[in-house]
């Protein structure tokens, strides 16, 4: 199972607040069998209404693994898709003033740690990153720090989240797989279930 501990890389600003999953990913593209592509139609109808302007069209973005958000990032409806369109666009973390609940736990159900921040720390990160696209930042979830330079502050998220993360406990599937023995063994002994593989 994979830990997730300290993530380094650079970061994209996402500004302003309630931006919801149907902006993160439009609906059309929901009818997709797997989550293959996703990545491509992060943020369609923003990236087409501002042109090529959109921080996720800009080449010196392009390469960011940490997304920086405002307040309630992920709200609306509840589909899994918008974590996995931000996940194979690139991104490995999320740091923002506050994430919508059922978003949050998508992240984390997939290896996404989104971490807050106090509102003036996203602020002055954002415009950080609008200067300086190429600053490299660190996101510690050891020592729940996150660093850009010189530039520190304090981050905050769940502790059981946090606790998944460090572990690699929040990979189901991968915990399924890695103890499948003993998988076996608790399904042979549930009179309902005759497995003959």
């Amino acid at each position: 199972m994979s830990q997730v501990q300290i993530i380094s890389g650079s970061g994209i600003p996402v500004v302003g607040d309630d931006i919801d999953t149907d902006r993160i990913i439009p609906a059309r593209f929901l009818r997709c069998v797997t989550f293959e592509g996703l990545g491509e139609q992060i943020f369609a109808d923003d990236r087409a209404q501002l042109r090529g302007k959109h921080f996720f069209d800009l080449p010196q973005y392009q390469d960011a693994k940490i997304l920086v958000v405002n307040a309630n990032f992920g709200c609306g409806s509840s589909r899994e898709h918008a974590p996995q369109a931000i996940i194979r666009w690139g991104i490995q973390a999320i740091v923002g003033e506050s994430f919508a609940e059922i978003f949050y736990g998508n992240c984390i159900t997939n290896g996404i740690p989104c971490v807050t921040a106090k509102p003036e720390d996203i602020k002055q990160l954002q415009t950080l990153i609008q200067t300086h696209p190429q600053q490299e930042i660190t996101l510690d979830l050891n020592e729940m720090k996150l660093s850009a330079g010189t530039w520190i502050t304090l981050i905050e998220m769940g502790e059981d989240s946090r606790q998944m993360l460090l572990g690699g406990t929040w990979d189901s599937c991968g915990q399924l797989v890695q103890n499948i023995d003993n998988v076996h063994e608790t399904a042979s002994q549930l009179p309902y279930l005759d497995w003959n593989y």
